[in-house]
């Protein structure tokens, strides 16, 4: 497994939050937990209500690193990403699976919560040092705070989903519409 790929928990943690346009929020329950989890079985196990609340906790500190590097200050996102490595250690284990070469994964022992954490706080970490914590983004739609990471070339993206994307071109649009019909009625009446 691509230890950069433990960076997408860290996103959708951040990502679960209510958004307030009709989505519920993803850590309500265990079950939504589990919901949210459905696809990654290394993070299958039993969940509880402490659980929830520690990865709560976790997705408040995660959407701060993440707004942090979005402003530009990498230092205190790595300040951040340091306290939170120190809260959450790493067991890695060497990997063998699917006839793959050998490769580490994070150890599957202790809470679900656990295991989240310190897959989500080392895969950002891991972008963060090999790519620079400006690939940590917050969407610019005015209407959303979903967290993405840029693996753009040009480190150019600017908006978490191509939904948000697609809703601030419609915007944009219509708002230069609306110029276009107002803006030669207004110049020829002055």
């Amino acid at each position: 497994m691509d230890l950069t790929s433990y960076a997408e928990l860290a996103v959708r943690l951040v990502n679960s939050a209510e958004t307030g346009e009709g989505h519920d929020d993803s850590l309500s329950n265990p079950d939504a937990f589990r919901a949210l989890i459905a696809d990654r079985a290394d993070l299958h196990g039993q969940i509880t209500h402490n659980d929830v609340a520690a990865l709560r906790q976790l997705r408040d500190e995660l959407t701060g690193i993440f707004m942090t590097a979005a402003e530009g200050d990498e230092p205190a996102a790595a300040e951040r990403l340091n306290a939170l490595l120190v809260r959450h250690p790493l067991h890695p284990v060497i990997s063998g699976h699917d006839k793959q070469r050998w490769h580490l994964h994070l150890s599957d022992g202790g809470s679900v919560a656990d295991r989240y954490a310190a897959g989500a706080v080392f895969g950002l970490t891991t972008i963060v040092t090999q790519f620079g914590a400006d690939r940590l983004g917050i969407c610019t739609l005015a209407s959303c705070h979903g967290a993405f990471i840029d693996a753009s070339t040009n480190r150019s993206r600017r908006y978490c989903s191509d939904h948000c994307a697609s809703r601030a071109n419609v915007t944009a649009f219509r708002a230069r519409r609306r110029t276009a019909a107002t803006g030669p009625a207004s110049t020829a009446a002055g």
